[in-house]
């Protein structure tokens, strides 16, 4: 029998956390138009990533 107390755990990652100038968040917005410039969904999920980062940031100061 397997032993399941070796498994990984993982944890949400969010984007949002990593986006801490307006060049990486330009940057991240940018890549999203790129890659996938007909992905309404995904481009307003970016938009949300770095709304939630501006809000983030402004915490820090």
């Amino acid at each position: 029998m397997a032993d399941t107390s070796d498994k990984t755990k993982t944890l949400p990652y969010g984007v949002a956390e990593q986006l801490r100038t307006p060049e990486e968040m330009a940057a991240y917005l940018d890549a999203w138009l790129d890659e996938a410039p007909d992905d309404a969904a995904g481009i307003a999920r970016a938009l949300g990533d770095i709304a939630r980062a501006k809000g983030m940031a402004s915490k820090l100061r």
